[in-house]
């Protein structure tokens, strides 16, 4: 399938533009004047044009970065004959987000435009015999620690989406993806004991990360043992941590914040009494109304490393939302959320694949929190 590029007006701005001002010019001195609600709105124009984002990718093979590991000549293929279920969208975990990305439109706007041709792609990429092949590829002698952990949180991340999908579709594609999912739960459950420290980056390896969504999956599926792992190690790795320096972020390729992505963890593990005293040592400036925060700038979006800012931007705002949506205490953050995403919405889709292989899925997730 030939990359089709796509157009927005800077409608794509998600927000609720009926008599309120744009998040990025809305200035609250007063403290008890500060909205307690998100303003970001996803309608059914809108996820139309997102939906195309990752409608334009994953049957897109080419261009590909496999992340292969050779064990000999054999392993040279294709990507989609390596992959059959998720060869598209640059990468494997993109293929895989950008799958989310479309079953989550659909749930939320069953009738949206491009429902029928998203239904065909899903059947065509998540099939028995393509998940069976992408299996095998898991099963490989050299490929352990492939798409380890940011890649295995999505599929789960997918595969929960689908789980809870009430529709024909949703069922038999779950029951094809398990086989995967449930190889992605042992990698965890035989990796997590062996990591005696947490990585802290703001890219694909952060362990916050990968450990929040793998944590989602635990609980949505009933496996304690899981959970129960996922605890152990989330208290082990962060439960002392005071202080987070979130005046040191963002880095220069971030496309997750460190600090927050903990706080986004532990919101999860911990219950609402040692959450709040663990919150106020880690990060007690979050509780101020006064609070502020600079969406990450993004100086070339042509350039693949440069662009994970806008990304940045996205995970900020979802896990901003998350934290005030649980902890009215901090709805004032609503704010900085909303700010982040009208700093990065309006140029989303721009012609640009190193971008758009991947950024539909972090607003769609922002806005899916928002709500």
């Amino acid at each position: 399938m030939k990359q089709v590029t796509i157009l927005l007006s800077v409608s794509i701005l998600l927000f609720n533009c009926s008599g309120k001002k744009e998040p990025e010019t809305e200035v609250q001195k007063d403290p008890s004047s500060v909205q307690s609600a998100p303003t970001a709105v996803l309608t059914a124009s809108q996820a139309n044009r997102l939906a195309q984002l990752p409608l334009n990718c994953i049957q897109t093979e080419y261009p590909n970065k496999p992340g292969q590991t050779l064990g000999s000549r054999e392993d040279i293929q294709e990507p989609h004959l390596l992959h059959p279920a998720f060869y598209g969208c640059f990468d494997w975990h993109s293929a895989v987000h950008g799958h989310w990305s479309l079953v989550k439109l659909l749930k939320m706007f069953p009738g949206m435009e491009e429902a029928e041709r998203i239904r065909e792609m899903l059947a065509q990429n998540i099939s028995k015999k393509n998940i069976e092949n992408e299996v095998a590829y898991f099963e490989g002698e050299h490929n352990k620690s492939y798409e380890r952990t940011y890649g295995w949180a999505w599929l789960l991340k997918l595969s929960e989406e689908l789980s809870s999908w009430e529709d024909p579709l949703g069922k038999e594609l779950a029951e094809n993806l398990k086989p995967l999912s449930d190889k992605i739960v042992m990698n965890y459950m035989e990796f997590l004991p062996n990591l005696v420290y947490p990585i802290r980056v703001g890219e694909h390896t952060n362990t916050a990360f990968g450990l929040a969504f793998a944590w989602d999956y635990a609980v949505s599926n009933g496996i304690d043992s899981l959970q129960a792992l996922i605890r152990e190690k989330s208290l082990a790795f962060y439960l002392d941590d005071r202080n987070c320096p979130m005046d040191w972020e963002p880095g220069g390729f971030d496309f997750l914040s460190p600090c927050l992505e903990e706080i986004d963890l532990l919101r999860r593990v911990l219950d609402a009494a040692d959450f709040r005293e663990w919150i106020d040592g880690f990060a007690p400036r979050l509780l101020s109304h006064d609070f502020s925060l600079a969406p990450g700038e993004v100086s070339d979006r042509t350039d693949g490393k440069l662009v994970h800012l806008d990304g940045l931007n996205f995970s900020r705002a979802w896990v901003l939302y998350g934290l005030a949506d649980q902890y009215p205490e901090f709805q004032h953050l609503n704010q900085i959320a909303d700010q982040h995403l009208a700093y990065s919405l309006p140029l989303l889709v721009d012609g640009n694949y190193e971008g758009e292989h991947w950024l539909g899925t972090f607003a769609i997730y922002a806005l899916s929190v928002s709500y």
